[in-house]
């Protein structure tokens, strides 16, 4: 609860460009952190923090759709100061073994804004293939409008292939 406050301010950056974040005070932010413990709990979330050097500098989490829990969705945000350093590529492929070897999902989805070109390089340097264009399909509150969003994703089987390949070429 003692990370709120940096935690909103890394999302409050003017410079994203991502799906709406539905926070609008330290207060809210508060309380979606409240109520991530019992979303991990329900397996609906499981959440994490991004630190270097021992400092918050984004957060980071797999959500599982509660329709098909075989299906997850990795989302991350990076403090500006931090991007095109390789940090989110790691923090997908950390996520993606969560999701992989503990959670026991057979697919990971990265949904983006169409605009968001770091996420998608993020997707595509973390072996996920394009699947889509997907309109109006996430909900943004303060536009009161629909956006459309990019779909990226992995199976169970492409991640299980490039762990075979990775030891192969360790060796």
């Amino acid at each position: 609860m003692e990370d709120a406050e940096r935690f909103f301010e890394i999302l409050d950056n003017k410079n994203f460009i991502f799906f709406e974040v539905m926070l609008e005070s330290v207060e809210d932010e508060r309380a979606w952190l409240e109520k991530s413990f019992e979303r991990k709990k329900n397996n609906q979330e499981h959440n994490y923090t991004i630190l270097l050097d021992e400092k918050i500098i984004g957060g980071c989490g797999i959500k599982i759709r509660q329709h098909r829990q075989f299906i997850g969705e990795i989302g991350y945000f990076i403090d500006e100061e931090h991007w095109r350093k390789g940090i989110a590529t790691e923090a997908t492929k950390r996520l993606e073994k969560i999701g992989f070897e503990e959670l026991g999902l057979n697919r990971i989805e990265v949904w983006m804004h169409p605009d968001n070109k770091g996420s998608e390089k993020v997707a595509v340097k973390s072996g996920y293939k394009k699947e889509g264009f997907m309109r109006k399909c996430v909900f943004n509150k303060r536009k009161q409008g629909y956006q459309d969003a990019l779909l990226y994703a992995k199976t169970k089987k492409d991640y299980l292939a490039s762990q075979a390949t990775s030891s192969v070429s360790k060796s």
